[in-house]
């Protein structure tokens, strides 16, 4: 599915070069359940950045489905985002003057669903996620928790086949982030695959995979 070959990624800060991705290789199959730990400052972001396309690296490889993405267009990696990968972030980014139903329509409605398809979807996700009942309310109106699971059933919408999740709980109680992992566990069951970028040992380890990422490096544990 993901397969990364020697990537590098390299910023300039007050002049000096600054290495934040040291020829990365980095390999997910289908339907695996991947945590990537790294402390602030490791690189994670940057990496994260580049498996959801919102970067290029400065060289190596990106393929994706075997096909290499080195010369896909704005065009076609915004596809790609709005199709293949769902994205779900520590801060929920939701849109915070619209319900529940009307954040989880936007990517449908970008994708050309008309308001009733998009609605009946979105109602039947929230439902999913244990939030039936809650259609019609704010972000404001409802727990951090539950603006987490609106942002997982937003990130489902478009049928992705990855989920990329960075820091998913990273704003919630430790109560919260269990049950939020739990909602993660339950979906790579029925064979979604998840790749979660955290600085969290403890959410990591609820991943089957650990990836461990330090000073622009990756290792695989046990290395």
């Amino acid at each position: 599915m993901i397969e990364i070959t020697n990537i590098n990624k390299s910023f300039y800060l007050g002049g000096e070069r600054i290495k934040a991705l040291d020829n990365i290789n980095f390999k997910v199959k289908k339907g695996e359940f991947v945590s990537i730990i790294g402390p602030s400052g490791s690189g994670k972001s940057t990496f994260m950045n580049i498996l959801g396309f919102l970067d290029v690296p400065d060289s190596g490889t990106y393929k994706l489905d075997g096909v290499n993405m080195e010369k896909a267009s704005d065009k076609e990696l915004a596809k790609i985002r709005n199709t293949k990968i769902g994205f779900i972030f520590q801060n929920f980014n939701l849109l915070n003057k619209l319900t529940a139903t009307e954040n989880i329509q936007v990517p449908l409605i970008y994708q050309g669903k008309t308001n009733s398809e998009s609605k009946k979807k979105a109602y039947k996700l929230l439902e999913k996620v244990g939030l039936k009942g809650r259609e019609e309310h704010l972000p404001m109106q409802l727990s951090g928790g539950q603006q987490q699971r609106v942002a997982i059933a937003r990130a489902l919408a478009c049928d992705p086949e990855i989920i990329l999740a960075d820091e998913p709980t990273g704003a919630l109680d430790s109560k919260t982030s269990v049950e939020i992992m739990n909602e993660l566990e339950e979906l790579n069951k029925k064979g979604q695959t998840i790749i979660i970028i955290t600085h969290d040992i403890n959410v990591a380890k609820r991943a089957k995979r650990i990836v461990k990422i330090a000073d622009g490096k990756l290792y695989e544990e046990g290395e």
